[in-house]
């Protein structure tokens, strides 16, 4: 139950101690749930499911694109698990950067969730694959030897974002570059914008939000 959480599992301000990414103050920590970033409804940018509002397919999700067999942007379990020992067999990671970094070798196609990632960091921590050092005020994650043989022994699995990423068309990652610069000139605007450029680029916005729904409805 939330009320019986202890400090081992939280910290005194609430965060879970594997949380490693920036806060904005008033706000959500950046980038993770819905509202964080760039306002597109439900989910983050970049993030893929079946079939978005009104029955039309659209954002949203999980971070994998919806549907399709494995090699198709679906991951698996033990995928974060094996993700997280390969990471940290490069070098030492907190565990937001750990999402950052799965979200950007597969552009996008993958980003586990923070509720998925870290009880597998404490998992692995508890089975002594990986020590955890919370001296510069984040859980700074490093393999163990046994982590390293765990990491070995996985064999095909070793690497789970490439199999995943495996047959994702290319024209994926043009889309999710798109967004994303779409949202930073978005971000631009309202950050110094005046009133009336502000205006514009709210218009801009909805239209481009209603062309991309049409396109969608003419091809149904």
């Amino acid at each position: 139950m939330n009320s019986m959480r202890s400090n081992h599992e939280y910290g005194p301000d609430g965060r879970h101690p594997f949380e490693g990414g920036p806060r904005f103050e008033g706000g959500p920590r950046a980038g993770f749930g819905p509202g964080a970033g760039f306002p597109e409804g439900p989910g983050r940018p970049g993030e893929w499911r079946g079939r978005g509002h009104g029955g039309h397919r659209g954002m949203g999700g999980r971070g994998m694109m919806g549907g399709g067999p494995r090699g198709r942007g679906r991951a698996r379990r033990g995928d974060v698990r094996a993700a997280a020992l390969a990471l940290l067999s490069e070098r030492p990671m907190h565990g937001y950067e750990m999402i950052q970094e799965l979200e950007s070798r597969t552009g996008g196609v993958w980003r586990p969730s923070p509720g998925s990632l870290y009880p597998a960091l404490q998992l692995l921590q508890d089975e002594g694959l990986v020590t955890a050092d919370d001296s510069s005020g984040k859980r700074l994650l490093t393999l163990t030897d046994a982590g390293r043989e765990a990491h070995a022994a996985a064999g095909e699995n070793a690497r789970p974002w490439e199999q995943i990423t495996a047959g994702v068309p290319p024209v994926h990652k043009v889309l999710r570059d798109g967004i994303d610069q779409i949202a930073t000139a978005a971000r631009q605007v309202a950050e110094v914008g005046t009133d009336e450029e502000k205006a514009k680029a709210a218009q801009i916005l909805t239209d481009t939000r209603k062309a991309l729904y049409k396109l969608l409805a003419d091809s149904e």
